[in-house]
């Protein structure tokens, strides 16, 4: 059983709900949990999209300073990679995923708000990457996902210093898609990722998959790899029952199983 961090299930949505007292501080203890739980959104079929939140108090404030601070390089360079492969597990969750923010979400806290496909937020909710003043940088995708959501200019002035960022600020920069008050943030992002639970899964893996990839690299490879996908899904079952429906009786009244 993990302490901190619990894959919890219902209607199809599952949350990856982090609950460490006092700040969420992810500690190596919380990404080997949080890798577990993004594994088991992964493989469940009964998990169609994934909210993950830290609570109503706050979201994740950073990554746990105490247990890395008398590490020597040789010993970061291990490290490093689990720091960073347990938000890269939250990312890689082939289906619809958001994070709903209350709070702090600063540091790895702020890194792997930034893994899920969306970001609901509270209206007083803060963010940030203030690693720069701890003499160190992001090191769980802070200057690759970042710079990517709101461009390299944006990104480099938040990292250089390591400055937070309040709700609105965040809205406006294109951190956060959608600011709620702080007690509808968990609810409205579960409203959200409910509307997948009947919705066809493997077109929205496709869809994933296709984005995710295309923006790692150039035009003419990222249209390649939107074509294999979307003629993948002329294999499945629920290409030929969405179609199938769509012929027969409309629009938006088809059936999907999964397959």
């Amino acid at each position: 059983m993990s302490e901190f961090v619990r894959l919890e299930v219902a209607d199809g949505v599952g949350t990856i709900r982090l609950d460490r007292p006092k700040m969420n501080a992810i500690s190596t203890q919380v990404q080997a949990e949080l890798r577990q739980a993004a594994a088991e959104a992964t493989e469940r079929d009964d998990v169609r999209a994934v909210v993950i939140y830290g609570g109503e108090r706050v979201f994740a404030a950073g990554n746990d300073v105490k247990e890395m601070a008398d590490l020597s390089y040789a010993e970061m360079v291990v490290v490093s990679e689990s720091v960073q492969s347990a938000v890269d597990a939250v990312a890689a969750i082939p289906k619809p995923t958001v994070a709903a923010v209350t709070g702090y979400a600063l540091g790895g806290g702020c890194e792997l708000a930034l893994a899920a496909d969306l970001r609901f937020a509270a209206d007083d909710a803060t963010f940030g990457q203030p690693e720069i003043l701890l003499g160190i940088i992001p090191g769980a995708g802070g200057t690759q996902r970042l710079s990517r959501l709101v461009g390299p200019s944006r990104a480099k002035d938040l990292i250089y210093t390591g400055r937070f960022v309040k709700a609105a600020e965040a809205l406006e920069i294109g951190l956060v898609d959608r600011l709620f008050p702080a007690d509808r943030v968990y609810a409205e992002a579960v409203a959200w990722a409910s509307q997948f639970a009947g919705a066809a899964a493997l077109a929205l893996r496709a869809a994933k998959t296709a984005i995710d990839r295309g923006l790692e690299t150039d035009l003419a490879t990222g249209l390649e790899i939107e074509r294999m996908q979307f003629a993948g899904l002329f294999a499945t079952e629920d290409r030929e029952r969405g179609m199938t429906s769509f012929v027969e009786n409309g629009p938006g009244k088809a059936v999907f199983v999964g397959r």
